[in-house]
């Protein structure tokens, strides 16, 4: 299990994994944080959604609690401000937290670098910019190769619970953007059709930031959540592991001598840690994206 850092608390009781059986931490906050670092300018509607645009407004984010769909997060960059998007990420409002933070945090560090990093368009030409690359991290961590249907190439989980489909030929530029018809699907549970949750890229997103979630994924530490909140993770499926409390104090004399006079072992303090968050999770729309 990770180390417990003392300065910073665990924010759950238990620990999920594989980590892409965890589900959303319903706060948005850390996928902002990598971006608001750069000085992006925030912004909220009267309905409760928050967006994130770059100074040169040439990239944004929409954080949609009240969105159309269950696409929570969007993200689209562009040549031209008033023009076309160049490229959209969605991740809906199921997938876990620290897979948008994986990818807000390389699109910081790709904007810094400026346009010909985070409008870098994959290229199978290209060493650095091959889309093969964004597989890597999977195949590395035993993830297999899978045909699941004709024009896709595919990755499957050693457990067949989390899969990403590259979809070959021609795709329209605008379902991309607005439907699960991407290039890119990473996904976790047992259907397709009805994931547990998911996470699209159009064609022409940055190979280098598809890799920083695809590594973030298949990372094999687990992910904290806590157990009483079951859309914390993917209940029947997920492995829960308590979280121990770190230098809990021993029982003192006077627990000890309570615990033999009422028969029962002397417990150790409950360890208080800080819930992470009270809000209910976002209603599911009817129909999905």
């Amino acid at each position: 299990m990770p180390p417990h850092d003392d300065l910073h608390p665990i924010d759950g009781d238990v620990y999920v994994s594989p980590r892409y059986l965890a589900g959303s931490t319903v706060i948005g906050d850390p996928g902002f944080a990598p971006l608001r670092d750069l000085g992006w300018e925030l912004a909220n509607d009267d309905l409760g959604n928050a967006y994130l645009n770059a100074p040169d407004r040439k990239v944004r984010l929409g954080y949609l609690p009240e969105g159309e769909d269950d696409g929570l997060w969007r993200i689209n960059a562009y040549k031209d401000p008033f023009g076309p998007p160049v490229w959209g990420v969605c991740f809906n409002d199921s997938c876990p937290t620290e897979f948008v933070t994986a990818f807000t945090t390389a699109l910081a560090a790709a904007y810094e670098q400026g346009p010909d990093a985070y409008l870098a368009a994959p290229d199978a030409r290209s060493k650095d910019r091959d889309p093969f690359l964004a597989v890597v991290p999977l195949i590395n961590r035993g993830w297999q190769i899978d045909r699941p249907r004709w024009g896709v190439f595919a990755v499957r989980s050693a457990d067949g619970l989390a899969g990403l489909e590259f979809t070959t030929g021609d795709l329209d530029p605008e379902a991309e953007l607005t439907t699960r018809d991407a290039r890119w699907q990473l996904w976790a549970g047992t259907s397709l059709a009805r994931p547990a949750w998911y996470a699209t890229a159009s064609t022409d997103t940055p190979v280098a930031l598809v890799r920083a979630v695809t590594e973030c994924v298949s990372d094999p530490a687990p992910l904290p959540r806590w157990r009483e909140d079951t859309h914390s993770y993917v209940e029947g499926m997920a492995r829960l592991t308590p979280i121990l409390p770190p230098h809990a104090p021993a029982p003192t004399p006077l627990d000890v001598q309570r615990a033999v006079s009422s028969r029962r072992p002397a417990a150790l303090p409950t360890a208080s840690v800080p819930r992470w968050s009270t809000t209910s999770r976002p209603a599911l729309p009817g129909p999905r994206r």
